[in-house]
C-alpha cells in the first residue's frame, strides 16, 4: 500500500471513528468504538500503524505523524464522551423530583448570645471583662475563697483533680482573686468562662458549663450598692418592669449571702410552669466579699468592702429561650440550633 492509500485510509478512520464515537449512547458502546479503532489486536488504526514498514525511509516520517494525529483525536474524544456519559448516570441515579436540601447559615449559641447580653449590660454599668486560666490551683480555687480543702465542695466527688494540687476550676471566682492580686481598688470586673464538676448530664446539670462572675471592690461599698446594681441589671437584661427579690443564703466567700430571684419572664410574676408556680425565676447567687478574702490578696478589710455575685448562662438562656432540656444546650444539633439563626 502506497503513502497516498493510507493517508486516505487515515482520513476515513478519523472520520468514521469520531462519528462512532459521539454516537455511542452508553459505556459498553463506547468501549466497543474503543476496541475497534484502537484495539491492540483489531483495531483499524493499529492495522495501518502495522503497514508502516512497508513505506520507504522518506514517506513514513508523514504518515507516522498524521497516525499519531489521528490517533490522538480519537483519545480525547472518548475521554470526553467518557465523562459525559458518567455525569449523565449520576444524574439519571438522583431523584429530581426531591426538595432541594436546605443549607444551614449557621447561627451563634443561645449561651454566647447570653454571656454578650449580660457583659454588655455590665460593661454599661462600668465593669471590665477579665478572664483566667481554667486549670487552677486549690489555693486559687478554695482556699483564698475562705473555702478550706476539708470542705465537701473540695471533695473529689465533686471536684476535677488533676494532682499535685491542681484542678479545673469549680467556678470563676478564682479570677476575683487574681484581679485583686494584680491590681489595687477600686476594681468592678465581669468575669465569663467555663467551669466543671463532677455534676451528672441530666436535663438540669452539666459537668462543663459556662459561669459569669462580677466582682466590685472600693473604700464604702454596702448592700444597698449591691441590691442597686443587681437590680439595675435585671431591669436592663430582662426589661424594665422587672422585680427583684434576695433571699438569705450562704456561701464561705461571701458574707452575707444572698440567692437572686427575678419576676417570672413568662407570666409576668402571676406563676406558671417555668416559675413552678411561685412567680420567681432564680438567677444568680450574690453577697458582700468576705473580709477573710481580703485578707488572702493583702486588702485591708477595715478600708475596702466589696460585693460579688455570680450565674450561669446557661440557666438565663433556658429561661430566655424556653429550653427545656440542658442537654440541648451541649449536643450540637444544627435543628436545635438553627433556630437561633
Amino acid at each position: 500500500m502506497s503513502q497516498t492509500d493510507l493517508l486516505h485510509e487515515l482520513e476515513l478512520i478519523e472520520k468514521e471513528a469520531l462519528d462512532a464515537i459521539r454516537g455511542a449512547a452508553t459505556p459498553e458502546a463506547l468501549e466497543q468504538a474503543r476496541v475497534q479503532w484502537l484495539g491492540r489486536k483489531e483495531g483499524r488504526l493499529t492495522a495501518v500503524l502495522r503497514r508502516l514498514g512497508e513505506l520507504s525511509a522518506e514517506e513514513r516520517p508523514r504518515v507516522g505523524a498524521a497516525a499519531n494525529r489521528v490517533k490522538g483525536a480519537i483519545t480525547e474524544l472518548l475521554e470526553a464522551r467518557a465523562a459525559e456519559l458518567s455525569r449523565a448516570k449520576e444524574v439519571a441515579v438522583e431523584d429530581l423530583t426531591l426538595p432541594a436540601r436546605s443549607v444551614w447559615t449557621g447561627a451563634r449559641h443561645p449561651v454566647t448570645l447570653v454571656i454578650d447580653d449580660v457583659c454588655a449590660v455590665l460593661r454599661s454599668l462600668g465593669f471590665v471583662r477579665v478572664r483566667g486560666p481554667e486549670a487552677e490551683t486549690d489555693w486559687y480555687n478554695f482556699t483564698a475563697l475562705n473555702t478550706p480543702l476539708d470542705h465537701p465542695a473540695a471533695d473529689m466527688h465533686d471536684t476535677f483533680y488533676l494532682g499535685d494540687g491542681i484542678l479545673l476550676r469549680s467556678h470563676t471566682s478564682p479570677v476575683q482573686i487574681r484581679t485583686m492580686q494584680a491590681h489595687q481598688p477600686p476594681i468592678r470586673i465581669v468575669a465569663p468562662g467555663m467551669c466543671y464538676r463532677r455534676d451528672p448530664f441530666d436535663p438540669s446539670h452539666a459537668p462543663a458549663f459556662e459561669q459569669i462572675e462580677g466582682l466590685v471592690v472600693d473604700e464604702g461599698i454596702t448592700f444597698v450598692d449591691l441590691r442597686a446594681t443587681v437590680a439595675e441589671f435585671a431591669r436592663r437584661m430582662f426589661g424594665p418592669g422587672t422585680k427583684v427579690r434576695f433571699r438569705p443564703s450562704f456561701f464561705p466567700f461571701t458574707e452575707p449571702s444572698a440567692e437572686v430571684d427575678v419576676s417570672c419572664t413568662i407570666c409576668g410574676g402571676r406563676g406558671c410552669s417555668t416559675c413552678k408556680g411561685t412567680g420567681w425565676l432564680e438567677i444568680m447567687g450574690a453577697g458582700m466579699v468576705d473580709p477573710a478574702v481580703f485578707e488572702s490578696v493583702g486588702y485591708d478589710p477595715e478600708r475596702y468592702t466589696g460585693f460579688a455575685f455570680g450565674m450561669g448562662p446557661a440557666r438565663i438562656a433556658m429561661l430566655r429561650y424556653g429550653i427545656p432540656d440542658i442537654r440541648l444546650l451541649y449536643e450540637s444539633d444544627v435543628r436545635f440550633l438553627e433556630q437561633f439563626a
